[in-house]
């Protein structure tokens, strides 16, 4: 079960070879920034609102893992998360999304924070140490955002969702709230342990989604991870879970739940 696991996590983010039209909206702008964490050069995606240009407020900042697959068919494997086109419909409640582009055979060395026996990984905090102390305060610097940890989200898919998890439970001083989707918990068990022994703040806030057909270890992890929570004194306004019946480990049941995540974390 393992193997087919590592499988799907590596099929879903496997750089697109085919041809497609690009779907990005005008909205998308990209820039490489120096890595020293991570001893690379990462591409990042940023989403403006669309009254962005025309008003000197602040906004919320969301950070994204995966970003090849976010905004564009063109680049995405199996079909993208549509976030712009989804953005470019509201009025209210906008925010600036960061996608960091995933590296491609090192992704599971960047979203895992401990080493797995047999798949490697284990450089989730070189990985978010980037993001906060290169990639934020060029962020912060450079778009008019709310740079506070409440205005601060993180939020991502399989390993993503196991990353974004672990950032606000190890990093609720940058990170307040976290998307966690389809959380790859399996792989790095050792994050049970860490919430056992860590005072989660009562700030903090966390979407859990899953669906019923991604394998035998998906909710019975995730129900475990919620139990442990509340042992911790996380109440359930500080969180919400949905579980998808059908849903399958795809960009299809991350795309469709969306919005709803971001509704919630962006209304609490």
């Amino acid at each position: 079960m393992k193997i087919k696991h590592l499988y799907l996590l590596i099929l879903a983010f496997t750089t697109a070879t085919t041809i497609a039209q690009t779907t990005a909206s005008k909205q998308i702008s990209k820039f490489t920034i120096a890595a020293p964490q991570l001893d690379t050069i990462k591409t990042i995606w940023v989403y403006l609102p669309l009254n962005y240009a025309n008003t000197q407020k602040e906004y919320p900042v969301i950070y994204m893992h995966d970003a090849q697959n976010l905004f564009d068919a063109e680049t995405s494997y199996v079909g993208e998360w549509e976030i712009d086109e989804y953005m470019d419909t509201l009025s209210s409640q906008q925010s600036i999304i960061i996608g960091i582009e995933h590296g491609n055979e090192k992704r599971i060395d960047e979203l895992t924070p401990y080493t797995h026996n047999k798949h490697g990984g284990g450089k989730g905090n070189d990985y978010l140490n980037f993001i906060k102390n290169t990639l934020k305060p060029h962020i912060d610097s450079t778009y008019k955002t709310k740079t506070e940890a409440e205005h601060t989200s993180i939020i991502g898919s399989s390993l993503g969702g196991l990353m974004s998890f672990y950032a606000v439970i190890k990093y609720p001083e940058t990170f307040g709230k976290a998307g966690v989707f389809s959380p790859a918990f399996w792989i790095n068990p050792e994050i049970f342990d860490l919430v056992k022994t860590t005072d989660i703040p009562k700030t903090s806030k966390f979407y859990f989604l899953a669906g019923t057909d991604e394998g035998e270890t998906m909710i019975p992890r995730l129900e475990e991870m919620l139990k442990l929570l509340e042992t911790k004194g996380v109440t359930q306004k500080q969180y919400e879970s949905h579980i998808i019946n059908g849903g399958k480990h795809n960009e299809k049941l991350w795309s469709s739940n969306f919005a709803n995540a971001y509704q919630w974390l962006n209304n609490k």
